[in-house]
């Protein structure tokens, strides 16, 4: 049965909500008339245990073709981990190893169940098919493209440029990446902006083994807290989809009025209409804050529930009107600088992690967020030191003779 006008239009209009390329957009409304389900892979590398909300952008765009009834599969690329993505990189990535992988594994499927539908998800790996191959098949499908194809990817590109080492196994990444769409079969793929190379070459393989093409969906890398830099672990600018209620709504809170509605755009499940209301509404005067605030409830909710939420949004707005916990124990310290002692109290990684902080005006002393990095404590004071919505600590600067 072919779908309506009306219904795909629907469709396109949700599927490009806060997408960075649709390529082909005619060809994916080609696909959608036809009625029937669409096979939709998005590739996951378990690099890293844990998951951040720049992650899950891909996962909302994987949840709205799967509420359209499309069959969604979750791929984990426990093969092509074993190579290391090159992406983004000016040097060879390390591999992971098979344990690191599979622990990393079990850890990414816990944590997108929180959105994608369990019943409704497919869970694969990608050794199943590319762990069959024999050399001269990999042989085969190195044959399928060539050295200055694969020198128009930007960051080869710089690297053979700069003289910078490319190892050979790294232009396998891309064909093994691609073949997995050959075997899946897939109709769409989805990805990261940074991830386009790849995706198309999956397009390319698909027609030279006689495939129709996959259309290629990418969706914007998410800016972390601060703006600017992407969401990374690397940077100190994420929030963790399994971090506490109080410290991702926290978190949400931190960051500016302007990024807020790109949060809104990529992260929210509210309807696009919605959206507008509420941007009409700040521009009528209401307070940016308040409508900060749903999109923190939102967000924590999905990840934990709406009594966690209400408690964290509560405890947010305790903290806000300066009502500091007084059962702290005191730590005793022999530095002034405000950046040393958020270091040495915990509340900071690093001297930089810390100013990182104090720039993202993440940093309270005594309830007053502070923005000098260069501040310096009193000697024989004892203040409170707060890092977002619920972390803190008690320090004393010791009085020198």
């Amino acid at each position: 049965m072919n779908t309506t006008p009306e219904q795909i239009a629907e469709q396109m209009a949700e599927i490009g909500r806060g997408t960075h390329e649709v390529l082909i957009p005619a060809e994916l409304e080609k696909k959608l008339a036809r009625g029937a389900p669409l096979r939709i892979k998005a590739g996951f590398d378990p690099t890293a245990p844990d998951l951040h909300l720049g992650h899950t952008v891909l996962l909302n765009k994987m949840r709205a073709f799967q509420q359209f009834g499309h069959e969604v599969t979750f791929l984990i690329g426990d093969f092509t981990g074993l190579i290391g993505d090159p992406t983004g990189r000016n040097v060879t990535r390390p591999p992971l190893t098979s344990e690191e992988i599979q622990a990393n594994a079990q850890t990414y499927q816990k944590q997108v169940f929180k959105i994608l539908d369990p019943e409704q998800t497919r869970v694969d790996f990608n050794s199943r098919w590319l762990g069959a191959l024999n050399f001269a098949e990999v042989i085969k499908l190195a044959a399928k493209t060539t050295v200055a194809r694969m020198l128009e990817r930007d960051d080869f590109s710089k690297r053979y440029k700069g003289e910078q080492p490319i190892s050979l196994h790294e232009f396998l990444y891309p064909l093994a990446q691609g073949y997995d769409s050959v075997a899946m079969r897939s109709d769409v793929e989805l990805g990261g902006s940074d991830q386009k190379f790849n995706l198309l070459v999956g397009r390319q393989l698909q027609e030279q083994y006689g495939q129709e093409p996959q259309i290629v969906v990418t969706v914007p890398l998410l800016e972390g807290l601060g703006g600017g830099d992407k969401m990374s672990k690397s940077l100190g600018n994420y929030v963790g989809v399994d971090e506490p209620p109080g410290t991702m709504f926290g978190k949400l809170m931190s960051i500016s009025d302007e990024l807020m509605w790109r949060y809104f755009e990529l992260l929210s499940f509210r309807p696009l209409r919605e959206l507008a209301l509420l941007r009409q509404q700040v521009a009528d005067g209401r307070n940016p804050r308040d409508v900060k605030m749903e999109l923190a409830a939102e967000i924590t909710a999905r990840f934990h529930d709406a009594a966690a939420a209400t408690r964290a949004q509560a405890d947010f707005l305790a903290l806000s009107q300066k009502v500091l916990p007084t059962d702290l124990p005191e730590v005793v310290s022999s530095q002034t600088g405000l950046t040393a002692n958020l270091v040495s109290t915990g509340l900071a990684s690093s001297g930089s992690d810390a100013r990182r902080k104090i720039a993202e005006g993440a940093v309270r002393v005594n309830g007053e967020k502070v923005s000098d990095a260069a501040l310096h404590l009193a000697e024989g004071s004892s203040y409170i030191l707060q890092i977002g919505p619920r972390r803190f600590a008690q320090v004393r600067i010791e009085k020198r003779a």
